[in-house]
């Protein structure tokens, strides 16, 4: 599935896998060794919810995008290889994506930037 985020430097696209299952949320990102720099993974929450995520046997950092319904990136959480601490959203989002770890900074990706994904 194709992803977008419009920031104020242009639009990023992204290749985002789906965790639609409670069994593909779970593991989502779970001992993958590299991720290239235009991938990532999605988990959809309908309704929103307000959701915490960490890294339990995730072997590479991530940056974990937390996305209200609307599209609003809400925040983007710098998560670290095995870290268990909980990392909340805050408040009910519709999804999140996790890329890469830096990436984010790299294209310059902030809260209040749009995403459009097909859902």
């Amino acid at each position: 599935m194709q992803l977008t985020i419009h920031s104020a430097n242009g639009n990023h696209r992204f290749t985002v896998d789906v965790a639609r299952t409670p069994t593909q949320q779970e593991h989502g990102l779970m001992f993958v060794r590299s991720l290239p720099g235009d991938r990532g993974m999605i988990f959809p929450y309908d309704p929103p919810q307000d959701v915490s995520f960490w890294m339990k046997n995730t072997l590479i950092p991530l940056d974990i995008v937390f996305i209200r319904s609307d599209g609003t990136i809400v925040r983007i959480t710098n998560a670290k290889a095995l870290d268990e601490t909980p990392l909340p959203a805050g408040e009910p989002i519709a999804v999140v994506l996790e890329i890469r770890g830096g990436r984010a900074a790299e294209l310059g990706l902030k809260a209040g930037d749009i995403v459009d994904w097909p859902h």
